[in-house]
Protein backbone atom coordinates (compact mmCIF):
# COMPACT_ATOMS: atom_id res chain seq x y z
CA UNK A 1 0.00 0.00 0.00
CA UNK A 2 0.98 3.79 -0.66
CA UNK A 3 -0.50 6.77 0.61
CA UNK A 4 0.32 10.59 0.23
CA UNK A 5 -0.63 12.22 3.33
CA UNK A 6 -1.30 15.96 3.05
CA UNK A 7 -1.73 18.57 5.85
CA UNK A 8 -4.76 20.55 4.91
CA UNK A 9 -6.41 23.68 5.70
CA UNK A 10 -9.94 21.85 4.10
CA UNK A 11 -10.50 19.25 1.41
CA UNK A 12 -13.42 18.18 -0.21
CA UNK A 13 -14.82 15.08 -2.64
CA UNK A 14 -16.77 15.97 -5.69
CA UNK A 15 -18.74 12.82 -7.56
CA UNK A 16 -21.15 14.04 -10.78
CA UNK A 17 -20.88 17.60 -9.37
CA UNK A 18 -21.90 16.80 -6.13
CA UNK A 19 -19.97 17.27 -3.07
CA UNK A 20 -19.95 14.18 -1.07
CA UNK A 21 -16.82 14.73 1.70
CA UNK A 22 -15.61 17.64 2.94
CA UNK A 23 -13.68 18.22 6.46
CA UNK A 24 -12.38 20.99 7.78
CA UNK A 25 -8.21 20.98 9.06
CA UNK A 26 -6.49 17.43 9.05
CA UNK A 27 -5.12 15.03 6.81
CA UNK A 28 -5.59 14.46 3.36
CA UNK A 29 -5.21 10.72 2.74
CA UNK A 30 -4.77 9.45 -1.06
CA UNK A 31 -4.13 5.64 -0.50
CA UNK A 32 -3.21 2.97 -3.62
CA UNK A 33 -3.61 -0.83 -2.90
CA UNK A 34 -1.02 -3.05 -4.82
CA UNK A 35 -1.01 -6.50 -5.75
CA UNK A 36 -0.35 -8.42 -3.28
CA UNK A 37 -1.29 -6.19 -0.34
CA UNK A 38 -2.46 -7.83 3.12
CA UNK A 39 -4.95 -6.95 5.46
CA UNK A 40 -1.14 -6.69 7.97
CA UNK A 41 0.03 -3.58 5.32
CA UNK A 42 -3.52 -2.14 5.64
CA UNK A 43 -2.69 -2.19 9.53
CA UNK A 44 0.62 -1.11 9.87
CA UNK A 45 0.25 1.68 7.22
CA UNK A 46 -3.28 2.86 9.40
CA UNK A 47 -1.08 2.90 12.60
CA UNK A 48 1.76 5.00 10.78
CA UNK A 49 -0.74 7.53 9.10
CA UNK A 50 -2.72 8.03 13.29
CA UNK A 51 1.02 8.54 14.75
CA UNK A 52 2.42 10.84 11.93
CA UNK A 53 3.75 13.72 13.79
CA UNK A 54 3.32 16.75 11.20
CA UNK A 55 0.90 18.92 13.04
CA UNK A 56 2.62 22.01 15.17
CA UNK A 57 2.47 21.84 18.88
CA UNK A 58 2.70 25.21 21.02
CA UNK A 59 6.28 26.18 20.27
CA UNK A 60 5.33 25.39 16.12
CA UNK A 61 7.52 22.14 15.78
CA UNK A 62 5.81 19.21 14.10
CA UNK A 63 5.06 17.12 17.08
CA UNK A 64 0.89 16.38 17.19
CA UNK A 65 -0.52 13.70 15.02
CA UNK A 66 -3.99 14.11 13.79
CA UNK A 67 -5.88 12.99 17.00
CA UNK A 68 -3.85 14.76 19.47
CA UNK A 69 -5.36 17.50 21.43
CA UNK A 70 -4.42 21.05 19.56
CA UNK A 71 -4.66 19.13 16.65
CA UNK A 72 -6.23 19.82 13.38
CA UNK A 73 -8.57 16.36 13.53
CA UNK A 74 -10.23 15.42 10.25
CA UNK A 75 -9.39 12.57 8.49
CA UNK A 76 -10.40 12.50 4.31
CA UNK A 77 -9.16 9.03 2.54
CA UNK A 78 -9.38 8.70 -1.19
CA UNK A 79 -8.60 5.87 -3.19
CA UNK A 80 -6.14 6.21 -5.92
CA UNK A 81 -4.64 3.13 -7.80
CA UNK A 82 -2.43 5.86 -9.84
CA UNK A 83 -0.27 6.25 -6.83
CA UNK A 84 1.14 2.45 -8.24
CA UNK A 85 1.79 3.75 -11.46
CA UNK A 86 4.64 2.51 -13.20
CA UNK A 87 6.90 4.75 -16.04
CA UNK A 88 9.82 2.65 -16.47
CA UNK A 89 8.62 1.48 -20.10
CA UNK A 90 7.71 4.83 -21.94
CA UNK A 91 5.37 7.61 -21.61
CA UNK A 92 2.06 6.10 -20.75
CA UNK A 93 1.57 4.57 -17.11
CA UNK A 94 1.30 1.37 -16.60
CA UNK A 95 -0.92 0.38 -13.43
CA UNK A 96 -0.55 -3.61 -13.58
CA UNK A 97 1.15 -2.75 -10.06
CA UNK A 98 -2.08 -1.93 -8.51
CA UNK A 99 -4.58 -4.26 -7.00
CA UNK A 100 -7.36 -5.23 -9.22
CA UNK A 101 -10.87 -3.67 -7.65
CA UNK A 102 -12.16 -7.06 -6.03
CA UNK A 103 -8.93 -7.41 -3.57
CA UNK A 104 -8.27 -3.68 -3.68
CA UNK A 105 -11.94 -2.43 -1.88
CA UNK A 106 -11.74 -4.59 0.71
CA UNK A 107 -8.32 -3.47 2.22
CA UNK A 108 -9.31 0.09 0.92
CA UNK A 109 -11.91 -0.15 3.61
CA UNK A 110 -10.14 -1.91 5.96
CA UNK A 111 -7.19 0.45 6.10
CA UNK A 112 -10.33 3.42 6.24
CA UNK A 113 -11.95 1.51 9.80
CA UNK A 114 -8.06 0.80 10.87
CA UNK A 115 -7.13 4.62 10.55
CA UNK A 116 -10.55 5.20 12.29
CA UNK A 117 -9.69 3.57 15.27
CA UNK A 118 -6.32 4.73 15.69
CA UNK A 119 -6.45 8.04 16.01
CA UNK A 120 -10.06 8.08 17.85
CA UNK A 121 -10.96 9.99 14.81
CA UNK A 122 -14.01 9.60 12.43
CA UNK A 123 -12.46 9.05 8.15
CA UNK A 124 -14.65 10.74 5.30
CA UNK A 125 -13.85 9.41 2.24
CA UNK A 126 -14.52 9.53 -1.97
CA UNK A 127 -16.14 6.27 -3.42
CA UNK A 128 -14.39 3.94 -4.53
CA UNK A 129 -14.04 3.34 -7.89
CA UNK A 130 -15.40 6.61 -8.98
CA UNK A 131 -14.26 9.71 -10.94
CA UNK A 132 -13.69 11.84 -8.16
CA UNK A 133 -12.57 15.75 -7.82
CA UNK A 134 -10.32 16.22 -5.00
CA UNK A 135 -10.18 19.74 -4.06
CA UNK A 136 -7.68 20.91 -1.41
CA UNK A 137 -5.67 23.22 0.45
CA UNK A 138 -2.47 22.17 1.65
CA UNK A 139 -1.27 23.83 4.60
CA UNK A 140 2.60 24.28 4.71
CA UNK A 141 2.89 22.59 2.25
CA UNK A 142 3.28 19.17 3.80
CA UNK A 143 3.10 16.49 2.04
CA UNK A 144 4.67 13.17 2.93
CA UNK A 145 5.01 9.51 0.78
CA UNK A 146 4.93 5.92 3.02
CA UNK A 147 4.73 2.68 1.52
CA UNK A 148 4.15 -0.48 3.90
CA UNK A 149 6.71 -2.27 1.87
CA UNK A 150 9.37 -0.35 2.01
CA UNK A 151 8.07 0.51 5.94
CA UNK A 152 9.03 3.97 6.14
Amino acid sequence: MRVVVQRVRRAAVVIADRECARIAGGLLVLLGVAAGDTPEDAGWLAGKVARLRIFPDDAGLMNRAVGAAGAPGDLLVVSQFTLLASTCHGNRPAFTGAARPEQAEPLYREFVALLAAASGRPVATGTFGADMQVELVNDGPVTIIIDSRLRE
